[in-house]
């Protein structure tokens, strides 16, 4: 056996992965589009730089912030053609490798995958997570072998979990979500020329599920709801994430409140129930018949528990998540952090249909707060977000005693405001937005927000609740900018505007996408567009969405507005998480649920899971599987530009 054979053997590397490894699927050329160029928002924006410096011991990590970037250069990859096939397509001159699989194991003696789906629930809490979304990479620390950002811990989120492909067990649904920390390192040959990345066996190695003991901390952690009881325990539906300064990861907890429900007859909704979006019968995963947290009826149940952002230490295995009251409780699409003045600001967006744009801005000098042994997401102010018609805004403060939010209007104190965050937004009369999803800061006060479409946003009309419209929303999405006052991210002002529209008429064949959910921007200042069409009308002649195709990864020049389609997904997946390896050499990206149900392909089932994929093992014994993908240039240079 030769050491590089030796080598391969990594953590879940077997035949059949290794097999998926360094395959190479090219697309062919196209000419380039470019959009027309859009009116510059606030004055001096440019002046502001976009990287997130470190402190404290963390600081040698230099962890890949979600959303961070520098203005920089346009695409300058051939863009690939939409695509239906069940295969991942890159351009000419790229590979790809799939390099953390859901089910491989996270130790060396770990429960190996099984491609007939009969892992146990234990099992799978030692094996990485399904339904691959937020993604982050926090190189080791300076003197590893490594240091110059080839080895480090990927943070993963989990989103979910399909049960026609899981399983029933309603354990195995808890392990198989929240978050995975996984060792990986990037290898060469004696020439210098790239071997792929592989998982390593590592201490650092752990899953974080429905099950994990977590911590609460902020202005809500005594509340009643959070702080009595038996002692709470899991994260649930993380999808989109955030990096701190400081080195940690940000899992936010979305659509938690699909796995409640109750078989009590008598049991009614309350008005925030119908505002978190809690029914009887929940979304298809009937836990609450197997878990008393998740009966609605119980006296235990745990609703409240559920839809924060969790602080995560990727690099200390003994540190218990902590749920950060003080960012608010709803479906977080992310957590997008930047720094302004010394002061920590963390963007959100609730990424339901009809919901609001959220920013938290701390509350003095976040080194400050960590030398006092404080943590900064715990002191500050949250905010929410009215847009107006004619292309201005303003952050209302979410603040106890201010505006409407008195001890009389049913606001007795800060915690009944961020646990009841959507009612008190429903009462400042914010501006709801057709589904906000992820947002991406370019520098410090400039960001951009992904509006996949919906019925009920006031980008569609007048805001039905405050009055305060937006503009007719795009049938395939759109993505919004904002500049922050004199570009400051604490300011209380900003102004927006359309950036891009889904359809094909602005992009042209090339840049053409529907449902923008994921937003990230790289080192380069170029901003990363993902998407997820649903399986109900993905590749469907209904509403035009065939000219789509697969779901998508694109990339935009935000000064130009070109638009180039980078990568297109298996069959029923979506395209989620991004982030790239310091050197910006590899791009990370996560495919999410591939062959999950479609009105084209048809739907999965137990007995027939590959009806719609297989990818990426094409085991015929086996079934599709969410990945992270690795992504890196032939001759060796920076992804994307």
């Amino acid at each position: 056996m030769t050491t590089e054979d030796a080598e391969d053997r990594a953590v879940g590397t077997d035949d059949t992965s290794r097999r998926r490894q360094h395959s190479r699927v090219d697309g062919p050329g196209q000419p380039h589009g470019t959009l027309s160029r859009r009116r510059v928002l606030g004055a001096g924006a440019g002046a502001f730089a976009g990287a997130l410096a470190l402190s404290t011991p963390a600081a040698a990590l230099h962890p890949v912030a979600a959303g961070s970037g520098r203005p920089g250069a346009r695409p300058g990859f051939a863009p690939v053609p939409v695509g239906e096939a069940d295969a991942l397509v890159v351009p000419e001159g790229h590979t790809a490798e799939v390099l953390a699989p859901w089910g491989d194991p996270l130790a060396p003696s770990g429960p190996s995958w099984a491609p007939d789906g009969r892992n146990t629930a234990a099992e799978q809490a030692l094996q990485i997570g399904s339904h691959h979304h937020g993604i982050a990479f926090f190189p080791l620390p300076a003197g590893r072998t490594g240091s110059d950002g080839q080895r480090g811990v990927l943070a993963i989120s989990h989103e979910g979990a399909d049960p026609a492909l899981l399983g029933a067990d309603a354990g195995k649904v808890l392990a198989a979500q929240g978050v995975t920390l996984v060792e990986v390192t990037h290898r060469r040959r004696a020439d210098g020329t790239s071997r792929g990345w592989r998982t390593v066996g590592s201490a650092r190695n752990r899953r974080i599920t429905g099950a994990t003991p977590v911590a609460f901390s902020g202005p809500a952690a005594e509340d009643p709801r959070l702080a009595s009881g038996r002692a709470p325990r899991g994260t649930l539906a993380c999808s989109g994430h955030g990096v701190t300064p400081w080195g940690t990861y940000l899992a936010s907890e979305e659509n938690a409140n699909a796995y409640f429900g109750t078989s009590e007859p008598q049991w009614q909704r309350s008005e925030a129930d119908v505002r978190y979006g809690l029914s009887r019968n929940g979304f298809g995963h009937p836990l609450h018949r197997h878990d008393r947290r998740f009966d609605l009826a119980a006296p235990e149940q745990e609703s409240e528990r559920f839809g924060w952002v969790v602080e995560i230490d990727p690099l200390d295995g003994r540190a218990v998540p902590v749920k950060r009251t003080a960012l608010g409780r709803f479906a977080h699409g992310g957590a997008t952090v930047v720094e302004s003045a010394g002061r920590v600001v963390v963007y959100s967006a609730d990424a339901e249909d009809g919901e609001y744009l959220y920013k938290f801005v701390g509350e003095g000098r976040w080194r400050d707060h960590r030398a006092a042994g404080r943590s900064p997401l715990d002191h500050g102010t949250l905010y929410v977000a009215r847009f107006a018609d004619e292309g201005t805004g303003e952050w209302l403060p979410l603040a106890q005693g201010r505006g409407a939010l008195t001890a009389d209007g049913g606001w007795p104190d800060q915690a009944e405001v961020l646990i009841r965050t959507r009612l008190a937004a429903d009462a400042l009369g914010a501006t709801r937005l057709d589904r906000p999803e992820r947002v991406a800061v370019r520098r410090p006060g400039e960001g951009f927000l992904a509006l996949p479409g919906g019925s009920g946003g006031a980008c569609c009309e007048e805001d039905r609740h405050s009055g305060h419209g937006v503009r007719t929303a795009s049938a395939f999405g759109q993505v919004l900018r904002w500049t922050e006052e004199a570009g400051d991210a604490t300011a209380r002002r900003f102004r927006w505007e359309r950036f891009v529209s889904g359809g094909t008429s602005e992009a042209g064949p090339e840049g053409a996408f529907a449902a923008p959910k994921g937003l990230w921007c790289d080192g380069g200042g170029r901003l990363w567009i993902s998407t997820g069409v649903s399986g109900a009308v993905l590749n469907s002649d209904e509403g035009g969405h065939d000219a789509f195709g697969n779901n998508a990864l694109l990339a935009a020049d935000p000064d130009s507005g070109e638009v180039r389609r980078f990568l297109t997904g298996p069959r029923g997946a979506e395209i989620t998480g991004v982030t790239a390896a310091p050197d910006g050499r590899t791009l990370f990206v996560n495919v999410q649920h591939p062959g999950e149900r479609t009105t084209r392909w048809g739907s999965p089932a137990r007995s027939g899971p590959r009806a719609v994929s297989n990818w990426p093992d094409r085991d015929p014994g086996g079934r599709p599987r969410s990945a992270t993908v690795a992504v890196r240039r032939v001759d060796g240079g920076v992804v994307g530009a």
